[in-house]
């Protein structure tokens, strides 16, 4: 996996995505942190966009989004080219977004996970690979 890795949120996931920062930082993992910068309402749609656009327009390849359910982030993500987000909500999950589905984000649902679980999702999601074969026809079926 290529890095540095992006990483967003709306304000139900910013405590969440600073103590991953935290995490990952400590792994010596680059982290470009694409907002939000406090718990003060703001709306997942920007913030969503913002991480869409850079891996559509190729800037990076990889990214963590979080929201309070991930639903949010992760659509709105998921509306540019290129992009396959999944929300991943336990290892398994994860691991098979990866396999199965060469997924390049993660969304994470923070007010249904603790730290310690999105810090396990996070790590599989990482260190999981594509499987290719059957998998990729199928994704290139994805993109309109």
């Amino acid at each position: 996996m290529n890095f540095p890795l992006l990483i967003t949120s709306d304000h139900a996931g910013f405590e969440l995505k600073e103590e991953l920062k935290k995490y990952l930082i400590s792994k010596g993992i680059e982290i470009i942190d694409l907002g939000t910068d406090s718990a003060d309402p703001a709306d997942y749609p920007d913030f969503g966009h913002k991480l869409g656009r850079m891996i559509e327009n190729h800037k990076y390849e990889w990214g963590i989004s979080i929201c309070g359910t991930g639903n949010g982030i992760n659509m709105t993500s998921n509306k540019h080219k290129g992009v396959r987000a999944a929300i991943c909500w336990n290892e398994k999950i994860s691991e098979m977004a990866r396999r199965h589905n060469n997924a390049n984000i993660c969304s994470l649902p923070a007010r249904y996970i603790d730290v310690e679980e999105a810090k396990r999702i996070v790590d599989v999601f990482l260190n999981t690979t594509f499987d290719g074969g059957r998998h990729e026809r199928r994704i290139k079926k994805i993109d309109l």
